[in-house]
């Protein structure tokens, strides 16, 4: 029934994109322990101690982040209401003790002040943006000089193959989104890691 499967897949895209619902909660475990590998690695490349991630989702990179040796601050940045509640849940002793502070915000829209950042992480969230270059700006314009901006994303060939990339997804070259950290005012190293079953690809941008 392709009108159905449209629709799952429709749904499903969505849901990647903005968990929420009852449908969200297994989103989140799902994106939790798919994308750990990922965030692990860009979680290694944040270096300092006021780091923040974007678009946490189900909130491993924030648990990664916290768990970090130095870490004395992580902000947490999250457009759905459904998964910043989850965190809030997950995370009160941290929230409590100051050491974790959250806020409804995009990549497009970060609440911080200029430099206010050492590192910043975003893990598999670009795929829904319609305005790369805009996200990669304010992303160096909220990390300090010499710090970090950490993009993960799936190889986007490999992408293309799966059924739910087809609804919402705008699936970029690596090269693509190198260059708009580039025009950022960013040098950048990239580094692909062999994930199973799509392979990934960890871009590093120090803001000059």
């Amino acid at each position: 029934m392709p009108g159905l499967r449209a629709k799952v897949m429709s749904t499903l895209a969505g849901q990647l994109g903005n968990p929420h619902g009852l449908l969200g909660k297994g989103v989140a475990r799902i994106l939790n322990r798919g994308n750990r590998p990922l965030i692990e690695a860009a979680a290694e490349a944040a270096t300092g101690t006021v780091v923040a991630d974007i678009g946490f989702g189900g909130g491993v990179g924030l648990e990664l982040l916290l768990a970090r040796s130095g870490t004395e601050v992580v902000h947490g940045v999250e457009l759905s209401p459904d998964m910043l509640a989850r965190a809030r849940s997950t995370f009160a002793r941290d929230l409590a003790a100051g050491r974790l502070r959250l806020s409804a915000g995009s990549l497009t829209a970060l609440p911080f002040a200029d430099d206010s950042l050492d590192a910043a992480i975003t893990v598999n969230t670009i795929y829904f943006l319609s305005d790369l270059d805009a996200a990669c700006a304010e992303l160096a314009r909220a990390v300090r000089t010499g710090g970090a901006v950490v993009i993960g994303i799936g190889d986007p060939d490999a992408m293309a193959a799966m059924p739910f990339t087809a609804y919402g997804f705008t699936l970029r070259p690596v090269a693509e989104v190198r260059a708009a950290l580039e025009r950022a005012g960013c040098t950048v190293t990239e580094r692909q890691l062999p994930s199973r079953p799509i392979p990934t690809h960890l871009l590093v941008a120090v803001p000059g």
